[in-house]
C-alpha cells in the first residue's frame, strides 16, 4: 500500500479546529486541499500529520502552536493614528487592511480596536499562539 511522502502531491479533506472545539476552516463539502508534501505550502504540523497516510486513511493530529502559525508577537501588534487612514475607508474590528514597509514589501493586519484617535493594527497571523487539531481524511496521492 502506498502512503504519503515527501515529495507526493496529495488531497486532504480537512477539518480544523480551536482547543475550545471551534471550528476554524474545514474542506468537507467541498474541494479537498491539494498540496506537494515538503514545498512548504502548509503548516509543518499538517504536512507532517499526512506523512505516512494511505488514501482513504483518516487521523486526528494536534499540532502546538510551534509547528503551526507560531507564537503571537507583541511587536506585531501596534497603533496607528485614525488620520493616517483614509476617511471613507471603513474599519471594523476583525477586518483586513494592507500596509506597504519601507521596504515595499506588503503586510496583512487584522484590525484588533478602532477609536476616533486610533486604530490597534496586529500583524500577526490570527491563528498565531494557538494550537490546532486537525481532522484529516487523505483523499489521494500523486507520485
Amino acid at each position: 500500500m502506498t502512503t504519503a511522502q515527501t515529495g507526493n502531491r496529495v488531497r486532504v479533506h480537512y477539518t480544523g479546529r480551536l482547543d475550545d472545539g471551534e471550528i476554524f476552516d474545514s474542506s468537507e463539502g467541498g474541494t479537498p486541499l491539494a498540496f506537494t508534501i515538503g514545498n512548504g505550502q502548509v503548516i509543518p504540523g499538517f504536512e507532517n500529520g499526512v506523512i505516512g497516510m494511505a488514501a482513504g486513511d483518516t487521523r486526528t493530529v494536534h499540532i502546538p502552536c510551534a509547528d503551526a502559525y507560531g507564537e503571537h508577537h507583541a511587536d506585531g501588534v501596534m497603533r496607528v493614528p485614525r488620520d493616517e487612514f483614509p476617511p471613507d475607508l471603513p474599519l471594523e474590528v476583525g477586518s483586513s487592511v494592507q500596509g506597504q514597509q519601507s521596504s515595499g514589501q506588503v503586510v496583512s493586519f487584522t484590525i484588533m480596536a478602532v477609536t476616533d484617535a486610533e486604530v490597534t493594527l496586529d500583524a500577526n497571523h490570527p491563528l498565531a499562539g494557538k494550537d490546532l487539531t486537525f481532522d484529516l481524511t487523505l483523499v489521494s496521492i500523486e507520485e
